[in-house]
C-alpha cells in the first residue's frame, strides 16, 4: 500500500489524519516539524508516494514545503490542507501544481477520495 507523509502543527489534526488513513490501509509517517531546506532529505530517506501537508505551520507553509517537494521529486503528489479560500493563496498552490486543496474542515471520505485521485495508479 501506498506511503503517505502527513505535517501538520497540530497534534490532534497529526493524529486524526494518520487514524483516517491507516484505517484506510495506507502507511503513515508523521513529520511534525520540518522546515523547507529539510524536504529533500526527508523525501529521499522515506521515498513518499505522497505528501498531505497543512498551509499554514510555525516557521514554514505548504506553498514552500509543496515547491521543495516538487523540485525534489517531480511528480510526487502533494494535497494541501487549509481553511484559507483567499484567491492568491489558491493561485499560488495552483502554480507550484499541488495535487489537491483540501479546505478545512476535513471530512474522512473526501480525505481519502483525494489520496485515492492523487496517487499514481499501482502496477499489477
Amino acid at each position: 500500500m501506498a506511503r503517505i507523509v502527513v505535517i501538520d502543527d497540530s497534534k490532534l489534526i497529526r493524529s486524526l489524519l494518520q487514524h483516517i488513513l491507516e484505517q484506510a490501509g495506507y502507511e503513515v509517517e508523521v513529520w511534525e516539524e520540518v522546515t523547507a531546506a529539510e524536504i529533500p532529505d526527508r523525501i529521499q530517506a522515506g521515498n513518499p508516494d505522497l505528501i498531505l501537508t497543512d498551509y499554514q505551520m510555525p516557521g514554514s507553509n505548504g506553498l514552500t514545503l509543496a515547491r521543495m517537494a516538487r523540485k525534489t521529486r517531480p511528480g510526487l503528489p502533494v494535497i494541501v490542507v487549509t481553511a484559507s479560500h483567499d484567491p492568491a493563496v489558491m493561485d499560488a498552490l495552483h502554480r507550484v501544481e499541488v495535487a489537491y486543496i483540501l479546505h478545512k474542515p476535513i471530512h474522512a471520505e473526501e480525505l481519502l477520495q483525494v489520496v485515492r485521485k492523487a496517487l499514481p495508479p499501482v502496477a499489477g
